[in-house]
């Protein structure tokens, strides 16, 4: 009894501490900043994060557009949409390499039964369609969800990261050519204090859900 409060107060602390993190400005601004000037790597690294436990809803994606609009050449454009490709697709390796053991049956401990229901249904019948389709079009649509069920389903790994692999990497390439096209506005528009704002509060948020995730992983895999 003494235990199980004892975890109760230390999630509790950790998730007032994510949330004291994330909406302190410099905090937020000092990740978004480090981030960007990491260019490729941190864009693998978050990647990966965003593919897998973590929430950062559209940070692959503000990320890419960001570094492209400071960098706007062609073969650079490349090299990120690479690098955010490869590091989503590594995203969903940990993924698979978590829940594929567990199988189908072990996903009702992840996910809501009505949500599990749907995404299975839609799995069951057309997998590679839907993972194409939730690779390539940004939240609120479920694709971890869909990379939870295939994997869990057994969906053969290879041809699902390969289908992950290529989609994503079209859907980066476009953002980066769309921050080539339009990189000096971007930038300037970038630079507005209340556009700053709003991106620190959207990595603010990002923290928020990313312990309020990790917290959620760790407590259903010891249930």
């Amino acid at each position: 009894m003494a235990r199980h409060r004892l975890r109760a107060d230390q999630s509790s602390h950790g998730e007032r501490l994510g949330v004291r993190l994330a909406f302190s400005p410099l905090i937020a601004a000092g990740i978004f900043t480090t981030l960007v000037n990491s260019g490729g790597i941190g864009l693998l690294v978050l990647g990966i994060l965003d593919s897998s436990f973590l929430f950062a809803p559209w940070g692959n994606d503000l990320l890419m557009i960001a570094v492209t609009a400071r960098h706007p050449h062609g073969p650079q454009m490349l090299y990120y949409a690479v690098m955010s490709t490869i590091g989503s697709v590594l995203g969903c390796l940990l993924i698979d390499v978590v829940l594929r053991p567990l199988g189908a049956k072990g996903l009702e401990k992840y996910m809501k039964p009505r949500t599990l229901a749907k995404v299975e249904r839609r799995v069951k019948n057309k997998a590679g369609r839907s993972l194409a389709m939730t690779a390539m079009i940004p939240p609120p649509f479920p694709f971890t969800a869909f990379v939870m069920v295939a994997s869990a389903m057994q969906y053969p790994r290879f041809r699902m990261l390969s289908i992950i692999g290529f989609t994503r990497l079209v859907r980066f390439a476009l953002l980066g050519a769309l921050a080539m096209r339009y990189g000096e506005r971007i930038v300037r528009w970038s630079e507005r204090p209340g556009v700053r704002y709003a991106l620190f509060v959207l990595v603010g948020i990002c923290i928020v859900g990313s312990v309020y995730s990790v917290y959620g992983w760790i407590r259903r895999a010891r249930s």
